[in-house]
């Protein structure tokens, strides 16, 4: 049998396991592998600024590229540490990310040596699997149990930690011996699809939630087969977004707080059956859980048991992956329709449609300083005639609003670290994305405060050649932290407006984006005048596609943060002139919690 260094066998089970995208920085701990890399040349090395970076990056390739396992890659000690926050954010969406960490020599872990953290031990209640290798033989096997972890169940990502002597090790090693493991997933069985068909079609307003798991199990299209099958309107979770077109006739609406539509509320509010598919009824889909399960039966497919009874008890509940539930639903389904036994939904699904026509945001402002909605509109008249457009955003003000406005038509075309929400997370992810999905046209949407967090990643997409559009929204206000200090009465360190004696252009807005990102590398764009968006925007993909960069479009908003902040009982949480319909006048929000009114 073949001998070799066991990073050339890492090398190796990468390139076999179809991870050949990584994300990193090297250093003395993990140059060794750095040097396999480089001697193999099979797997792609996008050099990062920092490693958090590096993992967001890793995280958003894994998310748009359907079935390959982005990984990240970092030395000891802070590496690892500044990885944490990237494992948590793929870990809370059951997101697949590889992270190796270099370490100290096995024989100086107890002595605290320079860099030698446990990175294993802090990394556990994140990962699917986070070990120190002691043994180099044991190297294969932990990288085959890591890819099956990942593969198998909910999906998630690990961290396998390799002191420098164990890089270095020679062992015994024959790759055409070496194969992935199988992937072994729960499947609903016939009589478990009967049971949850029965509950829906019980219902006289039936309703299917389509969530993050239908995406992760690459099931949109048998989604959307069942839900036309049956002629049941479809609300995705935030996560879900794109299984079913927005455009579809039996798109019902987001639902929630937050991250929602009005009329998608207005919708759920009337129905009386509702079948979850790998969602996880968290709290920004459910707010207040009594209005929420008030008159409703409930069915609830996931494909991890833990998530079973988690928020409350479903009526039916089913251990399942998403695409094998699906096909059992669809195999009971037909068979129903042949016998003329599926009930008639074109009166339900006429009364969903007709919501969403009378219950739609107003966009069209004209003030200056620009409204939020503005950009919105601006965006969708850009982007939408691209149907394959990819948006990918974190949290804040402005992933509140591009959700309840932006439209998107397939699954992984909304790209969003939705549970945990990193700030900073968005412009390396969007650089992940942008690698996953060369010739696609990429879109990242911030704040000013997300985008200000690792700003420096720019620079990777300028040497890297990774193109794509970063929108900017820049109020220079801490918005969604500012409007949770109004139940303290105080308005306190969220503003990051100053007289900028470097850029008078900016009035007072504080950091020079442009300047940053044109010394970066990038392109820049700001604009004043909405009637301006547009053209920047078009300007804006012109660049990109010409000179592959990243192009940044920083929209001067107005500095007011206008929102109506309710707790968790009350579940109102919108800008207040979001309610605005396409006419002059405001109309009542729709919490979760309020009596449906159209």
């Amino acid at each position: 049998m073949p001998r070799m260094r066991t990073v050339d066998a890492i090398a190796l089970i990468l390139e076999k396991e179809g991870s050949t995208e990584a994300f990193g920085l090297p250093g003395a701990a993990i140059n060794p592998l750095y040097s396999a890399l480089r001697a193999h040349g099979g797997i792609r090395h996008t050099l990062a600024r920092h490693v958090e970076g590096a993992s967001h990056m890793a995280d958003g390739y894994s998310r748009a590229a359907a079935g390959n396992i982005g990984v990240c890659i970092g030395t000891s000690g802070p590496a690892g540490t500044d990885m944490i926050t990237g494992l948590y954010a793929a870990q809370a969406d059951s997101i697949p990310m590889l992270c190796i960490t270099g370490q100290a020599p096995t024989n100086k872990l107890h002595t605290e040596d320079f860099q030698a953290v446990d990175i294993a031990a802090i990394a556990a209640p994140l990962s699917k699997l986070a070990v120190t290798v002691l043994e180099p033989g044991q190297v294969p096997g932990t990288f085959q149990k890591a890819f099956g972890l990942m593969r198998n169940g909910r999906p998630g990502p690990t961290l396998i930690d390799l002191p420098i002597n164990v890089q270095l090790a020679e062992i015994e090693f024959d790759i055409d011996l070496y194969e992935p493991l199988p992937v072994a997933k729960p499947a609903a069985t016939r009589a478990q699809a009967e049971k949850v068909l029965d509950l829906l079609l019980s219902g006289k307003k039936p309703i299917l939630i389509a969530g993050g798991g239908v995406i992760n199990a690459d099931a949109a299209a048998e989604f959307v087969e069942l839900a036309e099958l049956l002629n049941v309107p479809v609300v995705p979770t935030l996560m879900g977004w794109g299984v079913l077109p927005d455009d579809h006739r039996l798109m019902a609406g987001m639902v929630g707080l937050q991250t929602q539509h009005r009329y998608g509320n207005a919708n759920f509010l009337a129905s009386d059956t509702v079948v979850g598919i790998g969602n996880r009824f968290a709290n920004r889909h459910t707010g207040g859980l009594d209005t929420y399960r008030a008159g409703r039966k409930f069915a609830h497919i996931d494909i991890d048991p833990t998530q079973i009874g988690r928020i409350f008890n479903a009526d039916v509940s089913v251990v399942s992956d998403a695409k094998a539930a699906l096909q059992a639903l669809l195999e009971v389904a037909k068979e129903r329709q042949g016998a003329g036994s599926l009930p008639d939904y074109t009166e339900w699904v006429d009364e969903v449609r007709a919501r969403r026509g009378q219950l739609q945001r107003k966009t069209n402002f004209s003030n200056v300083p620009i409204k939020p909605q503005r950009v919105y509109q601006e965006m969708n008249a850009s982007f939408d005639e691209d149907r394959d457009t990819v948006y990918v955003t974190t949290i804040g003000l402005s992933q509140i609003a591009g959700a309840q406005m932006l439209h998107v038509f397939g699954p992984r075309q909304w790209i969003n670290a939705g549970q945990a929400g990193p700030l900073g997370w968005t412009a390396p992810a969007a650089l992940g994305v942008a690698r996953a999905l060369p010739g696609k046209t990429v879109v990242a949407l911030s704040g000013d405060y997300d985008f200000q967090f690792m700003i420096e990643e720019l620079a990777v997409g300028a040497q890297h050649q990774l193109p794509y559009v970063h929108v900017v929204v820049n109020n220079s206000y801490l918005g969604l932290i500012r409007q949770s200090q109004r139940p303290f009465e105080m308005d306190y360190q969220v503003s990051l407006a100053f007289e900028n004696i470097n850029s008078p252009e900016t009035e007072g807005y504080g950091v020079d984006h442009v300047k940053v990102a044109e010394g970066l590398g990038c392109k820049a764009i700001r604009v004043q005048d909405p009637d301006k968006i547009g053209d920047a925007l078009a300007t804006a993909k012109a660049l990109a596609k010409e000179h592959l960069v990243p192009v940044v479009v920083e929209v001067i908003l107005e500095r007011v943060t206008n929102i109506a902040m309710g707790t968790e009982l009350d579940n109102v949480n919108e800008f207040e002139d979001l309610a605005e319909v396409a006419g002059d006048a405001p109309t009542a929000i729709v919490p979760l919690n309020a009596p449906a009114t159209v």
